[in-house]
């Protein structure tokens, strides 16, 4: 099995192969609407527009597991997207990402790669002590993970939630 034997649903619920993104780098990320990592949206959405042209796609994946913070429909997520940060990558159904329900396409990547973290995940780690049962290796830890997979669809890293979209833009552009 490989990435782009997955089919993942739209905002809409419509399925979409990921082997319509064969060739393209990709950053596939949970997010969140009510989250302290959201204004994170604002760095992605500056990727997009750095690295779109080239073949860079950003794949958003809302997840409402971490403390509830993806709540409303996907049409009220989608609007306050939009409407704050001005996002137009694209956007798929909520999901989740650990446990049970975990989504098919996100136990593939949590396998794929060991999280890589930054100067901040020490301090989400205090944060969520005793909060996010969520603690394993292979957990994803919060929302605003960010798996990078090369034009081949392997996954070249997975990224904690606290590092800055902005700080890959010189990995992206020499996958791309």
């Amino acid at each position: 099995m490989n990435l782009y034997d997955f089919t993942v649903a739209d905002r809409e619920g419509k399925p979409i192969s990921l082997a319509d993104y064969k060739g393209k780098v990709l950053l596939i990320v949970n997010t969140a609407t009510k989250c302290g990592l959201t204004p994170q949206y604002e760095g992605l959405q500056k990727l997009y527009e750095t690295h779109h042209a080239k073949g860079f796609e950003i794949l958003d994946f809302p997840c409402n597991q971490f403390g509830g913070q993806a709540p409303g429909s996907a049409e009220e997520i989608a609007e306050f997207c939009t409407i704050n940060f001005h996002t137009t990558f694209p956007q798929f159904a909520k999901i989740d990402v650990n446990g049970d329900k975990a989504a098919p396409l996100f136990v593939y990547l949590k396998n794929q790669a060991e999280e890589t973290e930054d100067e901040g995940a020490a301090a989400l780690k205090e944060r969520l002590k005793g909060f996010s049962s969520f603690t394993g290796a292979k957990d994803i830890k919060w929302n605003f993970s960010k798996f990078l997979v090369n034009r081949d669809g392997k996954v070249e890293a997975w990224f904690f939630p606290t590092y800055n979209p902005e700080k890959l833009s010189s990995v992206i552009e020499r996958l791309l």
